[in-house]
């Protein structure tokens, strides 16, 4: 399964994690904002169509850097999920799906229960923040 995630980064240098709500898998662990990459979109067309539904923000491909990628095997299926950096967005992120949002200090995020695939991502973030 392909999947796009993004790490919104705001002026303080603190990055957005969402929870994910209750009836979805992995319910209550914090992730990356991002989802499925839809038949005919690049990852990049999906972080910002998911932070447009999931968020109500908007950002363009120039504003997104690739930072890393997660692959990663759960029980039945495959992860692969490359990791966005963005610093431009326009508006305030709002929860539009009943999930609980935070911004954190990249070396905090560790305080947070993650997916298994999330986890590994969180040094590339202290690196470059």
């Amino acid at each position: 399964m392909l999947v796009a995630a993004c790490a919104l980064v705001d002026a303080d240098g603190r990055v957005l994690i969402a929870q994910r709500p209750e009836g979805k898998p992995l319910a209550g662990l914090w992730e990356f904002p991002g989802g499925k990459v839809e038949p005919g979109e690049t990852p990049e067309e999906t972080v910002i169509r998911e932070l447009r539904e999931e968020l109500g923000i908007e950002t363009k491909v120039a504003c997104l850097a690739p930072l890393t990628f997660a692959s990663h095997s759960y029980e039945s299926f495959h992860l692969l999920m490359p990791l966005f950096i963005c610093r431009r967005f326009w508006g305030t992120p709002h929860p539009h799906e009943g999930q609980a949002l935070k911004w954190v200090r990249p070396h905090q995020m560790r305080d947070y229960p993650m997916p298994p695939a999330d986890i590994p991502l969180i040094p590339f973030l202290i690196d470059l923040l």
